[in-house]
């Protein structure tokens, strides 16, 4: 059976120096450069790919469907307390939910939303 090794989002954004520094300083993302117009924003095992698009739906403008991901994290806590210290974009709070998961959400300078979880002891 084939085993899935690593995920890549692939995101359109307006501005790709903004989003780059949105990554970096509240996510704690890395920024690579991939191809002209493109960049790479990594951080553990998780990548994104942004490509530039200025002339693309904002995704705030599509509703619901601009969540792209829920990346599973170990140390929500700190996580959380250093996006709250970089003055992140919270769509939603840090709190332990009935599904096991202890989560919060994110909106990007782009208007993506991003969700991050960690298993709760009692999930594990």
């Amino acid at each position: 059976m084939p085993t899935f090794t690593k995920t890549h989002f692939v995101l359109a954004v307006s501005n790709l120096r903004a989003s780059a520094d949105y990554y970096r300083s509240v996510l704690g993302f890395t920024v690579r450069d991939m191809a002209p117009g493109w960049l790479f924003f990594e951080r553990d095992n998780c990548s994104i790919m942004a490509g530039e698009c200025p002339d693309a739906m904002p995704p705030r403008d599509i509703g619901d469907h601009s969540y792209f991901g829920y990346v599973v994290v170990e140390g929500i806590n700190e996580l959380y307390d250093s996006v709250v210290a970089a003055n992140g974009n919270l769509i939603k709070t840090l709190i332990d939910e009935p599904w096991g998961m202890r989560e919060f959400g994110v909106r990007t300078v782009d208007g993506h939303r991003i969700m991050f979880g960690e298993s709760t002891p009692s999930c594990i």
